[in-house]
Parts: structure tokens; sequence; C-alpha cells
């Protein structure tokens, strides 16, 4: 299932790295099937893109807050659809409910650094990361 809001968050979303290292063995399988699911238009996963803002686990129940790069994003139900089909594939999970949220708005900030560095190899410059050598023309 999966609802949208426009509605503010008062928590800053989960730092993945942070909030995989915390959780339970099931919310890590979680955490770890939403990894395997790839941005449509970009050769990285919803997690390093910084898409999941929050993913809590309750008797067989998850519940993911989900974001998208823009509010009128066209992939979107690609995206949930994705996402849907790879964690309800997770031992102990029997229902996932996706909530999509615009605020905090997603930002270039909420890329890890596993991410930065996936679009840095397929060429694709992120600001502010500082591992990627300066873009130039060659003729």
């Amino acid at each position: 299932m999966s609802t949208d809001t426009t509605d503010t968050t008062t928590t800053p979303p989960a730092d993945p790295e942070r909030a995989i290292e915390q959780a339970d063995a099931t919310t890590r399988n979680v955490w770890a099937a939403l990894r395997s699911v790839q941005d449509p238009e970009l050769p990285i996963s919803v997690v390093d893109l910084g898409l999941i803002y929050d993913v809590a686990v309750t008797d067989g129940r998850v519940e993911i807050d989900l974001t998208l790069t823009y509010t009128g994003c066209p992939a979107k139900d690609i995206i949930t659809g994705d996402i849907e089909r790879a964690v309800i594939g997770v031992e102990g999970i029997n229902e996932v409910d996706i909530t999509t949220v615009y605020s905090p708005a997603w930002d270039y900030d909420r890329i890890t650094d596993r991410g930065r560095e996936q679009l840095n190899e397929y060429g694709i410059a992120v600001p502010g990361y500082d591992e990627a050598p300066d873009p130039t023309c060659h003729n």
C-alpha cells in the first residue's frame, strides 16, 4: 500500500548506515532488500540515493517513509512497486506500507558516500563530492 503526505516531518531522515547498524536482523534484511532496488533513471539504489527516510518493522509489517527527487517524479509508481516486491520477499514480512513524504525535501546531501562513488564511477558528478575529479572538456 502506498500513500502520499505533504506534512512536514519533524525528525530528520534516517542515516541508512547508522539505521542498518542499529537494526534488528529483520530490519537489516529490509534495508538490504531496499538496497537492491535501483532508481530507474540512475545507476544507484534508492537507499544510496537517499530516498528512504525511515524504516520501521512491527509484527511482520514494514512502514517505509520514501521521498522522491522532486514532487512530480514520473517514476514514483515504478519505485514504489519495486520496493514493495523487494521487501515483501524478506522473511518475516507480510505487509508493506510506503508513505511518500515531501518534507524535508530531498537534496544532494542525502546521497550516501557509497552512492556518490557509484555515480562518479558512472560519470555523473555530484555537487559537494570532493573525491570526484573536476569535469573538463577535451577536444
